[in-house]
């Protein structure tokens, strides 16, 4: 006869995925970013104009390691649901999303393509949309979790958009850091 599993059980099996599966998305966001350089006082970065909606620079360290957070703790909702329908195909789609998440910011920042960024976080966004009815279909929970870094990818997307929009000669300039914004 076949149980299922107890409520400890189950309490125990997520707690073990979010072990590993927290600490990894972190670890991996953050290595992105900082390979990548993407910080506030990247001389590159620092010289675009910045769209009226751009939040403090402070935000983004915060927002990220936030959503990094219920990313890694979505995907134990899911990798803890041994045996359920759909718990593959879900899994392979976030680390696509992931795999995706974690090129833009090499493609922004080290190599300033804005407008490959741009396609990549497109692509992001509906990667993104798919791995949340995936996980939600496993469990409401997970698919709940990525509703707030969906609507964050979103966000960035339109500031994605407006950089380039106010800094078509950036876009695939020398990482020279000799960018010069004029202000009158």
């Amino acid at each position: 006869m076949q149980q299922i599993a107890s409520p400890a059980q189950l309490r125990a099996s997520i707690i073990r995925w979010s072990l590993f599966t927290v600490p990894s998305c972190l670890g991996l966001g953050f290595l992105s970013g900082r390979a990548a350089g993407s910080v506030p006082d990247n001389p590159w970065f620092a010289a675009l104009v910045k769209p009226a909606l751009y939040p403090p620079p402070l935000a983004f360290p915060i927002v990220w390691s936030i959503l990094y957070v219920m990313m890694g703790l979505a995907l134990a909702l899911v990798c803890s649901a041994r045996g359920a329908r759909g718990q593959g195909l879900a899994v392979t789609a976030f680390v696509v999303q992931l795999l995706v998440n974690l090129a833009w910011s090499p493609a922004f920042f080290m190599m300033h393509q804005i407008s490959l960024a741009l396609g990549l976080i497109v692509a992001l966004a509906v990667a993104l949309l798919v791995t949340t009815v995936l996980f939600w279909r496993v469990r409401r929970v997970a698919g709940m979790l990525l509703l707030p870094y969906l609507a964050w990818v979103c966000f960035a997307s339109s500031l994605n958009l407006q950089i380039l929009q106010l800094n078509p000669q950036a876009d695939g300039a020398s990482g020279s850091g000799a960018t010069v914004r004029v202000e009158l």
